[in-house]
């Protein structure tokens, strides 16, 4: 069957953007090879002024005329969303879901006439800037060369990592994709201890920003562990080891590790 669009992004959220801006960033794809379907307006207009791509605000439309659909949607509504649509999917599509805690099981389900190929990904918020992480794990009808497509797609953004067992995806979920979030808090701790020491917020967003970017480049680049680097920075009876055992008398390591757990147990229930 010949279609119009090669990518059908169901869901113009945030996610979509970074992912679309990839795609075309890299050239994976050109933009009359995608369509965006979503029922705000607003929403619609961002992709359709950025990226110059097709807009909808008709799933069915979007997913008769594809071959790969992206489903972009809150895990809370996915089933309603799909089960509009469910009767379009063929043998050829692939079906590729960023939804948290929705197994592919559950969405293949959704599908009883055909085996839906489901890949499922669960990228990160720094696709946007081309450093994006994701997990990728393929369901139980979609193929090697799916889970390849699927890789692609999100290479454009960043990297990926295949994981054979899909409960890894929970985990995924606490460490890469809320990750940045308990970055960005850390940061933002950073910034607010500059301004009580007297620097002003832009002079402390700097040195924060800077500091943790050039940490995370040296890690990455240096191929050392990040408790080789500590040891580095920490002179004994020094700032840092003041400001580390600060850190170990609060507990700070542990209550890092429960937060991300916390992440994962609730991409778990999402799933139920």
């Amino acid at each position: 069957m010949s279609t119009q669009y090669e990518i059908a992004v169901i869901g113009a959220g945030n996610a979509s953007e970074g992912i679309v801006h990839g795609i075309l960033r890299k050239s994976v794809l050109f933009d009359d090879r995608i369509i965006a379907s979503d029922p705000s307006e607003q929403r619609r207009k961002v992709f359709a002024d950025r990226f110059k791509i097709e807009v909808t605000d008709d799933n069915r439309r979007a997913v008769a005329d594809s071959y790969i659909v992206i489903l972009s949607v809150k895990p809370q509504v996915w089933q309603q969303v799909v089960s509009s649509f469910a009767d379009l999917i063929r043998p050829d599509h692939l079906i590729v879901s960023i939804m948290a805690g929705v197994s592919t099981g559950a969405i293949e389900a959704q599908f009883p006439d055909v085996d839906a190929r489901v890949v499922r990904v669960m990228p990160n918020l720094p696709m946007h800037v081309g450093a994006g992480m994701a997990g990728v794990h393929a369901g139980k009808f979609a193929t090697e060369a799916d889970c390849l497509r699927a890789q692609r797609i999100f290479d454009a953004g960043g990297r990926s990592v295949v994981l054979a067992d899909e409960k890894l995806m929970d985990a995924v979920t606490g460490i890469s994709g809320s990750g940045p979030a308990y970055f960005y808090y850390f940061v933002e701790a950073l910034i607010e201890a500059g301004v009580k020491m007297g620097l002003t917020q832009q002079q402390a967003a700097l040195m924060a920003t800077h500091s943790c970017y050039g940490a995370a480049l040296m890690m990455l680049e240096s191929g050392e562990s990040p408790a080789e680097l500590r040891a580095k920075v920490t002179s004994p009876g020094g700032t840092t080891q003041a400001a580390l055992e600060s850190f170990a008398e609060s507990n700070v390591f542990e209550r890092i590790i429960e937060g991300a757990m916390a992440a994962q147990e609730r991409s778990q229930a999402l799933g139920q």
